[in-house]
């Protein structure tokens, strides 16, 4: 009789080693989120009502980790991209009109990651017209030129540099017991009419529709097994925790610093100057410093977002890891969006604060939709096997579909009827 063989014994640190080569696409995600307009939407925030809608993150939070679960769990249980699935369980038709406004919206979101380039340059006495172009041949270069894995790193190294923000909110010198209070005890009796934009803002800028169709696409790339379920739902939890954290600080610094003195700021560039003589030159940097990160980043990653759904749902091969030739639409796609992008910036008398308005509004029609497709396929027994959603997520998720729809009609009131 052969000998039984003994079970390996799962040690913390296997445990450890295993999370840590899950971990990416959660992370990168929501962090990459906080990008040119979100820093903008977060400064003007703190500058212009404190800390008072501070409660405001936590249940933005919320939404975000469920959100992102279950496109991950998605792509993960499926082996499909979000627009795959679409395509297979919706129809060609609804797909391509879904596509198109999408990458309306996403050449716009792009225009506003290289306009953030150029202004971060320009607090460090940079010209657009040299900061510009030579960030859109870094960004083409990493992922035509890389695989995966080098890309992934390149992102999870440009989460750390948000670290920035932080140090930024502990040099302000904010009363902590004040913002613990603000963040988790809700006073809504504070809220003001003029801070409703501001609401609608901090809600449109976080839960987005290129999100939700980067990270199940990411997560099918990187051969992500069901196995490994619960190491991805760690990943998304702790990145959209630390885009928490990251979001909490920079609204925090200009609580601190600019609201009292009353500075009017319009942008993240005018943040990050105003700091300067009120906080000292590191914070000014620091803020400059986190801008251009997250801008650069977001110009990369929100192109390559769009590549991977205009292929899948139109049933064209794609993926960092194929070579041009594997794949010429979605390297073309990814080209065509950082030239056009960065091009936009460098023309003398753009709209692009319209362009910026105008794609949010289009996100703020589409990311309602999106998240009833997600959960319409997160219960599809076909798709999900033994993984659909529970009647109490659903409840939840609904919940977060109904308030996307409100706080989007609330966007499109207050930048073109009540105005």
């Amino acid at each position: 009789m052969a000998p039984e063989k003994k079970k390996k014994k799962v040690t913390l640190w296997s445990k450890f080693i295993i999370l840590m080569g899950i971990v990416g696409p959660g992370l990168i995600t929501a962090n990459i989120d906080n990008d040119a307009g979100g820093i903008a939407t977060y400064s003007l925030a703190g500058a212009q009502t404190g800390y008072r809608l501070l409660w405001v993150l936590f249940p933005i939070t919320v939404a975000l980790i469920m959100v992102q679960e279950m496109s991950a769990r998605m792509g993960i249980v499926s082996g499909k991209g979000l627009a795959d699935l679409i395509r297979e369980r919706f129809g060609l038709k609804i797909t391509f009109y879904t596509v198109i406004f999408l990458i309306i919206a996403d050449l716009g979101n792009t225009m506003a990651e290289f306009a953030g380039i150029a202004a971060s340059g320009e607090i460090f006495g940079v010209s657009k017209y040299i900061s510009v172009p030579v960030c859109s041949i870094f960004v083409w270069l990493l992922v035509i030129k890389g695989d995966y894995k080098i890309v992934e790193r390149v992102f999870l190294a440009g989460c750390t540099v948000f670290l920035a923000y932080i140090v930024s909110g502990f040099l302000a010198g904010p009363d902590w017991q004040m913002v613990a209070t603000s963040v988790f005890v809700p006073n809504i009796k504070e809220i003001q009419y003029t801070d409703m934009p501001i609401i609608v803002g901090l809600m449109g800028t976080t839960i987005t529709p290129w999100m939700q169709f980067y990270i199940q696409s990411a997560v099918v790339e990187k051969g992500i097994s069901v196995k490994h379920l619960w190491e991805s739902k760690i990943d998304v939890i702790v990145g959209c925790l630390f885009m928490f954290m990251v979001t909490l600080f920079i609204i925090v610094c200009c609580a601190t610093i600019i609201y009292p003195s009353g500075v009017s700021i319009t942008d993240a560039k005018d943040a990050a100057l105003a700091l300067e003589p009120l906080a000292g030159k590191y914070s000014s940097i620091l803020f400059g410093i986190g801008l251009f990160n997250a801008s650069i980043f977001a110009a990369a990653l929100l192109p390559l977002a769009t590549s991977y759904y205009v292929c899948e749902g139109l049933g064209w091969e794609s993926g960092v890891d194929k070579s041009f030739k594997e794949a010429p639409n979605f390297f073309t796609i990814f080209t065509a969006l950082i030239v056009l992008g960065a091009l936009a910036i460098l023309i003398p008398g753009i709209d692009l604060f319209g362009i910026l308005i105008w794609s949010q509004v289009i996100n703020g029609i589409l990311i309602p939709l999106i998240l009833l497709f997600i959960i319409k396929l997160c219960n599809d027994p076909d798709v999900m096997g033994e993984y659909t959603n529970s009647p109490s997520y659903n409840f939840f998720c609904y919940g977060i579909v109904g308030l996307m729809f409100f706080v989007n009609a609330a966007l499109i009131w207050f930048e073109f009827i009540a105005n």
